[in-house]
């Protein structure tokens, strides 16, 4: 698994309680992280559910339109 290095600034004093109360930064921001995506994706995947609900038009009837506006262009 590749990993990527983050760098962020917060108090001191968030930190330094942090580090006190034996908090796991790296596993608390991982687990954050992965809870904001999973939430955002959700919200995504709930508004296309309704967007198709008001548009009422099947996933191959909106890709037939986009390829056949792409062709105009």
């Amino acid at each position: 698994m590749k990993t990527e290095v983050l760098s962020v600034r917060v108090r001191k004093s968030l930190k330094d309680e942090a580090d006190r109360l034996g908090i796991d930064l790296k596993e608390s921001v991982e687990a954050m992280l992965e809870d904001m995506v999973a939430t955002k994706k959700e919200r995504a995947r709930q508004r296309s559910v309704e967007l198709g609900k008001l548009v009422n038009v099947t996933a191959e009837e909106w890709a037939n339109e986009v390829k056949a506006i792409r062709e105009e262009e």
